[in-house]
């Protein structure tokens, strides 16, 4: 055992700036290792689960207390994570604890939990008791320690912290802190021979035995040498669970013969995730357009570093992203594929294990805790399971981004436009397209940015030499883009056209479809029943108690829903402000789409993908599932439709309402509003025949509109670039948000105006607000946004310096001190 005096900077799990110095105990010199998990005491009573960041011999000035316990033999986390860290804490104006809590799964991140114990001064008859001490004291006399929880069962009621500290301040009880949580490996029995039994005698006489007057011990006897087949090692190991359905035994009889020493039992770690073995597809041969985009992606990489695929919907980008996987591996190093959408790795899944097998993990918040720790043991290399190999390429959203990669080689951002890519809360507040280029920094890999309509701060640094710009300008197969006809809802409603919220041309082509047996996909970008119930007398709208934003009506379950907070309540019978009891529905989601949709196609098979019939861990895979099987007709969704998806049977697309997208006040609306009707449309005609169009607008002659009829990005690219110049939006400025909020409106606003001023002495004219935003109350909680604008080339570093002056001034404040202030760096 070393005698060295040694401290550890250890990493918490908090929102707090650097680190906290440990002295590590003499026992423990030789086992620690930077990126190993230790608990410690932080404060008076808390416990948590820290990272040791750094190890060395300075002595710090206060008094350390010691390190409690090494929770990881081998580092959970590696040098190139925390590099990482530091920069997403640096870039986005956070502390690292706010990556760390992001960044590790929750069965890694354990924090205390208080334990009640009898104090070691009790004694039964000394203390007269009431009811409830009696049923404590009772109960802990049984169990050493018990929680809060076990505490509140025992007496009965919820609010017991009261009786705890009358029973601590007696003297009776003490209270501590335990870790609490923690993943653990899934173990599964094994069955094999015992010593006794290793030569073919022993088992023969083992077998005469037992057939005398044990038959139900044989028969697991016989499936056990059936299974472990003619092989010289007698000790083949055998699932137990496996053994026993063979032999159509139990473990009760299995126990005897593991009482008789005939069998041993061990375990062994094994995967959660199946064995998904999958066909090996035949090698892909690209056609000659993607050939020419892969020889010019790997061409580009030798002078850059990022390469942006701007390829047509069924181009076939997916087939040069295999063919460039296929390369990486070959050079023994990881691949992360990231996506914007759970629901595109279904899909995509299956396709790379036909060419991957089991080298391809999945990660993401699908998966239970445990699940997803072993596919970071798995990646790091902590844990092998003896029924999967270690992961060479993971495939997931943007919490991939940080799982412990070693070696890697590429990064993939698929669909690299979408904004679900970008984290909003809780801190950090990251881009993770932008984040991936600075981790393939890191580990000197290659990115490539892919997408069919890509967003304009990429595109602006491709074609100024920032990345490499390669072009995949043809469909898969020569296929010709989907046709798109735009349908005027003026020109509809005035010749009573509009049954419902579908048009004539709508429902003409559906019909078309589904008589030709081909499938249909709608979007609608609205979830819910109606947007509103309105009172038709005065205009009243039920709106949510915590936020200000109107309640959303939700048929299936009856309810009035606010889609910021959670808040539901019933459906009011009157108008609260006048009492008229005629109340109107307004406006139209998903839900309502489907119900009126099946009353004018009752022979539909008809199913929604939006957030509320997704919520469970499979809800994607059977919806995706059933429409690729063709049990579905008619697919209505949310932006998940458009995201990606390879449908080959889907003849007809409709936009059911274009405005909505496009009248939306931020200064992003005509860009997205581009891209999400242009995916979508590319989820037409994918297979065999040109594909149907149909968007519905009241404004059908917007540009916006008319540059997705031409399938034109550019003239989109340019039309938002002179627009963006004009206002100082990227992708000529950089934009940082500031967010402040508190529950007094007039407090915040005193506040907002006081930092404002303070700000706008170093930020001058590039400073907008304080203002109210869209939603100005979220959760009870009063908003208000300060924007900063800064050119493009200019020190980004030295701006974010003078606002974490300035934020650091403002704090010092007591009267402001309860303001909450987030910083949002390249807001979306």
């Amino acid at each position: 055992m070393s005698r060295t005096t040694l401290f550890a900077d250890v990493l918490l799990p908090l929102p707090v700036k650097g680190t906290f110095t440990y002295r590590v105990p003499f026992d423990m010199n030789n086992a620690v290792k930077v990126g190993q998990r230790v608990s410690v005491q932080f404060g008076t009573k808390k416990v948590y689960a820290g990272l040791i960041k750094r190890l060395h011999q300075q002595v710090p000035v206060a008094v350390p207390k010691y390190i409690l316990h090494l929770l990881d033999d081998q580092p959970l986390v590696n040098p190139f994570q925390f590099q990482f860290w530091e920069w997403i804490s640096d870039y986005y104006m956070c502390t690292e604890g706010d990556v760390m809590n992001a960044a590790l799964p929750s069965a890694f991140k354990l924090s205390s939990e208080s334990k009640v114990l009898l104090s070691p001064e009790f004694k039964l008859d000394e203390f007269i008791l009431d009811e409830f001490e009696y049923r404590i004291t009772e109960a802990l006399l049984e169990k050493e320690k018990l929680t809060i929880d076990e505490i509140s069962k025992q007496v009965g009621f919820q609010k017991v912290l009261p009786l705890l500290k009358k029973m601590i301040d007696k003297r009776m009880i003490f209270m501590e802190e335990e870790l609490k949580g923690g993943y653990k490996p899934k173990l599964e029995k094994m069955v094999s021979f015992s010593d006794t039994f290793q030569s073919d005698e022993a088992i023969r006489q083992l077998m005469d035995e037992l057939g005398k007057r044990a038959h139900k011990q044989l028969e697991i006897v016989m499936a056990y040498i059936s299974m472990r087949g003619f092989v010289k090692d007698q000790n083949k190991l055998i699932s137990r669970d496996a053994l026993l359905k063979r032999a159509g035994s139990n473990t009760t009889i299995l126990k005897a013969l593991v009482d008789k020493g005939v069998f041993k039992i061990t375990e062994r770690v094994i995967s959660r995730f199946q064995d998904e073995s999958q066909e090996k597809a035949a090698p892909m041969v690209l056609s000659e357009m993607q050939k020419i985009a892969f020889d010019h992606i790997h061409k580009a990489f030798v002078n850059f570093n990022v390469a942006l695929l701007h390829g047509v919907t069924s181009g076939g980008k997916t087939e040069i992203y295999i063919k460039l996987i296929e390369k990486v591996l070959q050079q023994g190093k990881q691949v992360l594929y990231l996506l914007p959408e759970i629901a595109l790795t279904t899909q995509i899944i299956s396709r790379l294990k036909k060419y991957f097998g089991n080298q391809v993990g999945i990660y993401h918040s699908r998966y239970s805790k445990d699940e997803r720790a072993e596919v970071w043991n798995n990646l790091s290399g902590r844990e092998k399971s003896n029924d999967v190999s270690q992961y060479k390429v993971i495939l997931g959203p943007r919490s991939a981004i940080f799982l412990p990669f070693e070696n890697l080689g590429l990064i993939i951002v698929d669909e690299e436009h979408d904004q679900s890519y970008k984290q909003y809360d809780p801190a950090p507040r990251y881009n993770a397209r932008d984040a991936a280029i600075y981790l393939a920094t890191i580990h000197k890999a290659k990115v490539v940015l892919g997408s069919a309509t890509p967003s304009i701060e990429s595109y602006y640094n491709a074609m100024n030499g920032k990345y490499a710009l390669v072009e995949l300008n043809e469909r898969y197969g020569g296929l010709k883009m989907p046709g798109i006809e735009v349908v005027d809802l003026r020109d509809e409603h005035r010749r009573r056209m509009l049954r419902s919220h579908f048009s004539s041309v709508l429902l003409m082509e559906i019909n078309g479809a589904l008589k030709d047996k081909k499938q249909v996909i709608l979007f609608q970008n609205r979830r819910g029943f109606s947007l509103r119930v309105e009172c038709e007398q005065c205009g009243w709208v039920p709106q949510c108690k915590y936020c200000d934003v109107t309640l959303t009506y939700h048929k299936h379950s009856e309810l009035l829903k606010c889609h910021y907070c959670g808040y539901s309540t019933t459906i009011p019978h009157e108008c609260h402000d006048c009492g008229n009891t005629f109340l109107k529905m307004q406006g139209f989601g998903t839900e309502k789409v489907v119900e009126e949709l099946s009353l004018i196609l009752p022979d539909a098979r008809i199913d929604r993908m939006d957030l509320d019939t997704t919520r469970t861990k499979n809800a994607f895979h059977r919806i995706i599932g059933n429409f690729e099987e063709r049990k579905t007709d008619i697919l209505i969704g949310t932006q998940m439709v458009t995201k990606g998806l390879d449908f080959d049977n889907v003849q007809v697309v409709g936009v059911l309402s274009a405005d909505n997208m496009l009248s939306f006040p931020d200064f992003r609306a005509h860009e997205r509003s581009f891209q999400l009707m242009e995916q979508v449309s590319g989820r037409a005609g994918r297979k065999h025949k040109q594909g149907k169009v149909v968007i519905q607008a009241w404004k059908p002659d917007h540009p916006i509109i008319r540059s997705v009829v031409k399938h034109d990005y550019m003239e989109m690219y340019k039309l938002q670039l002179a627009e963006r110049k004009r206002f100082f939006y990227p992708p000529y400025y950089r934009l940082i948000l500031i967010k402040m909020k508190h529950k007094k409106a007039d407090l915040l606003r005193e506040g907002a105006v006081v930092f404002a001023k303070e700000l706008r002495t170093k930020f001058g004219k590039m400073l907008y607000g304080p203002e109210f935003p869209l939603v100005s109350r979220v959760r009870s909680f009063y908003i208000m946004q300060i924007m900063i604008k800064t050119a493009r080339g200019s020190n980004y570093t030295a701006v974010k310096d003078e606002l974490n002056k300035s934020f650091q001034e403002f704090r010092s404040l007591a009267q402001y001190k309860s303001i909450i202030i987030q910083f949002d760096v390249d807001p979306q």
